[in-house]
């Protein structure tokens, strides 16, 4: 498996999860059920980043560069990342559900402008050879994150 396509599936992952997160949250009714909500959002998108970053974006940075979008892509993780953080320190229940609906749909945007600019770039910018070896360091991430046991509180 490419990376590319290994991330796309991750996308797709998200998507039904900001699906869910788009149904439920009008009904959600505390401020705790919200924050709940954000910190799933967020603990799985960090993974998902952090992936991005350190395997998939990093060996682009130059083409990334020659196109102007350097800054950018990273400045979208961090700016989604703030988003969620504001809905952990959010006090009111209204305020709260604002900011997670808007960190979702600025996720969609983000994640859109990856699938349409930045895995076909690194389709046609990388081997064949080197789109699956990263592939497999994702799988093998993935397979010893599952693989350990996870510690008590």
């Amino acid at each position: 498996m490419k990376i590319t396509e290994a991330l796309f599936a991750e996308h797709q992952v998200f998507h039904n999860v900001f699906d869910h997160i788009e149904a439920v949250a009008p009904q959600l009714k505390t401020l705790a059920e919200i924050k709940v909500l954000a910190g799933l959002m967020m603990s799985l998108l960090k993974a998902h980043s952090d992936t991005e970053d350190n395997l998939f974006i990093g060996p682009m940075e130059h083409c990334f560069e020659q196109i102007g979008q350097r800054e950018t892509f990273h400045q979208e993780h961090v700016e989604i990342d703030e988003s969620l953080h504001r809905v952990q320190r959010a006090r009111q229940l209204k305020e709260a559900r604002r900011l997670l609906l808007a960190a979702v749909a600025y996720s969609r945007r983000h994640f859109d402008h990856e699938e349409r600019i930045v895995f076909p770039m690194a389709e046609r910018v990388m081997k064949k050879e080197t789109l699956r070896e990263l592939g497999q360091v994702w799988m093998d991430q993935r397979t010893r994150v599952v693989a350990e046991p996870v510690a008590a509180s």
